[in-house]
């Protein structure tokens, strides 16, 4: 790679949490773990970790941030007594940690969150980029416009 090429990386973000609760519209992760991985796909494979209270204070930073664009993001969760996982479409806003739990403000645009859920996991999709190849929210688009 020469000094004039640049490669952008697009990082998506994960959260896993001991579990979730939903009042209206705003979704917490309860026991959420203290770090908020982070990878990205090709050509650039990068994998790592920051603080979760790093990840809210980056929120706001830059022009394209989750702020200005908030994300889509996809809750992976069990039900009381069911293995099998379910999961929903949301995009997250103001997100705010209180000890080990993180709230999201949301705007559910598929499937339905569970008032409580046991463990689940947040994929959060890359910065301003809510259709692009490594995005859980918008691969399940793109598949179910190709269903239509």
């Amino acid at each position: 790679m020469t000094s004039a090429e640049v490669t952008n990386v697009e990082e998506m973000f994960v959260q896993v949490a001991r579990g979730s609760s939903n009042s209206k519209s705003e979704l917490t992760l309860n026991g959420v773990s203290p770090s908020t991985l982070y990878f990205s796909d090709r050509p650039e494979r990068v994998v790592g970790h920051m603080t979760t209270e790093d990840f809210v204070g980056q929120w706001a930073i830059g022009d394209n941030s989750f702020a200005a664009d908030p994300p889509n993001a996809v809750l992976s969760f069990l039900q009381s007594g069911d293995d099998s996982p379910e999961d929903c479409v949301v995009v997250l806003k103001n997100p705010m940690v209180e000890g080990d739990s993180i709230h999201y403000s949301i705007e559910v645009l598929e499937g339905s969150v569970p008032p409580l859920s046991g463990a689940c996991t947040l994929f959060i999709d890359p910065l301003g980029r809510p259709l692009s190849p490594a995005s859980m929210a918008g691969m399940r688009r793109r598949d179910r416009r190709r269903r239509i």
